[in-house]
């Protein structure tokens, strides 16, 4: 992530778009919304850890393609341990056993920001392998552009190797203006101002996420309740097993 003071040009000011309350909120539009809806949980300082397993597990294109250089084990360590989790928005996916398996980084600038420029965050994402091709990371960036918007960020800027397709194709199906210059890329969306429905809509995402973390994390432990009763059982089995086979007492 560029320093607060790094020159950078300024961006390009598209037309925001229009809000449509009414078709937003309309029942088809819910329905659309709710039955592909994916759970993205807030992380905190009690994640640095998952956090850091997250990424040491990339494979080294991927973490090329991350960070736009082939970071180390230790760079990497020192970058989730430099992670400012109150400032800045660290989003994740947790799977059914709760291993984190996409973490998205909105980096805030520390205020005040570039004086003359508008507000802007910085937009990261990673998914581990063996959960590509499920959106992830474009529900990713639409949580990350609707907490940005609720804070009163005008501009989500993405930085980002040319070469990393994915990560641009998200940013223009968003509606971002990217500008190529050479191995690197630059895009830059402009956020409509938050609203009454924005913030009902953050709301709603992480009451629901923190919901669905729960609910994982008790049928693990149930789930592990039965592993248990179960090896008992196959232990208790095999004791009797033995003691009933004449051939045991000789």
């Amino acid at each position: 992530m560029p320093a607060p003071n790094d020159p950078r040009p300024t961006p390009p000011q598209p037309k925001a778009p229009e809000a449509s309350p009414t078709s937003r909120w309309s029942p088809r539009a819910m329905l659309a919304r709710w039955t592909g809806w994916v759970p993205i949980r807030s992380l905190g300082k009690r994640h640095r850890k998952r956090i850091l397993q997250h990424l040491l597990a990339l494979g080294e294109r991927d973490r090329y393609l991350r960070f736009g250089y082939p970071a180390r084990d230790e760079q990497i360590e020192k970058y989730v341990g430099g992670l400012d989790l109150v400032r800045d928005e660290v989003l994740g996916i947790f799977n059914r056993r709760l291993q984190l398996i996409a973490v998205a980084h909105l980096a805030y600038a520390p205020a005040p920001q570039i004086k003359g420029r508008p507000a802007m965050a910085e937009f990261g994402v990673s998914v581990a392998t063996s959960a590509r091709g499920k959106g992830f990371g474009g529900r990713l960036f639409e949580r990350a552009s609707l907490h940005a918007r609720n804070r009163g960020i005008d501009t989500l800027f993405i930085h980002a190797l040319s070469e990393n397709a994915p990560m641009l194709k998200i940013a223009r199906n968003a509606g971002a203006t990217v500008e190529r210059d050479g191995g690197e890329s630059e895009a830059w969306l402009r956020l409509p101002p938050d609203s009454v429905s924005s913030h009902v809509d953050e709301a709603l995402e992480r009451h629901m996420a923190e919901w669905d973390f729960q609910f994982k994390r008790h049928m693990r432990t149930v789930g592990d309740f039965l592993d248990g009763v179960a090896e008992v059982k196959s232990r208790i089995r095999k004791v009797r097993d033995r003691t009933d086979d004449p051939g045991s007492k000789r």
